[in-house]
This record gives C-alpha cells, sequence and structure tokens, in this order.
C-alpha cells in the first residue's frame, strides 16, 4: 500500500516569497539606480516653480558678437560637419 503526503500549506509562503523578492528587487535597482521618490520630486518641482520670478525667466536677446561667434564656427565645421554647420547657422538666425 502506498500512500501520498501533500505538504503544500495555504497560508500564502509563496505569496511572501515572491513579495519579499519584489521588494528586496525594487530597492535594490532604485539604490542602484539612486532614483528618488516620484512625490520627492514633485515636491522639489513646485518649491522650484514658486522660487523663480518673472526676471529670471525672460529673454535675453543675443548680441551680434555671439551670432558671429556662431557663424564662424559655422564656417569652421563646412567641411568637416556639414549638419553641424548648418544647425549653428539655424541657430545664429534665432537670435
Amino acid at each position: 500500500m502506498s500512500t501520498f503526503t501533500n505538504t503544500y500549506s495555504n497560508d500564502n509562503d509563496n505569496d511572501n516569497y515572491f513579495s519579499n523578492l519584489g521588494r528586496a528587487t525594487r530597492a535594490f535597482l532604485g539604490a542602484l539606480l539612486a532614483s528618488k521618490p516620484y512625490s520627492e520630486l514633485a515636491q522639489k518641482e513646485v518649491i522650484a516653480s514658486t522660487t523663480t520670478s518673472a526676471d529670471d525667466a525672460r529673454y535675453v536677446r543675443p548680441s551680434k558678437r555671439d551670432i558671429a561667434l556662431l557663424n564662424s564656427e559655422a564656417a569652421r565645421y563646412e567641411n568637416l560637419m556639414p549638419n553641424l554647420a548648418a544647425e549653428l547657422r539655424f541657430l545664429a538666425s534665432r537670435g
């Protein structure tokens, strides 16, 4: 005569193991990537938006010297990197 014994209990031992494993993995990845919780980032964003004034955010038109510098850099890179030269000329034209 043979008997079969089932030692599996239904007290969520496996669920606890996997939930602990998941928490440990998230904590490890958080420490590894040095990520901050969303609530801390949201608080810093709110603080940063309330401390900036309208004077800090105003647009300052670039001087003719700055525009000439961008155009001279574009001429320097024309043969080597034409895409960069075109981008520098575009930035100079936006001023």
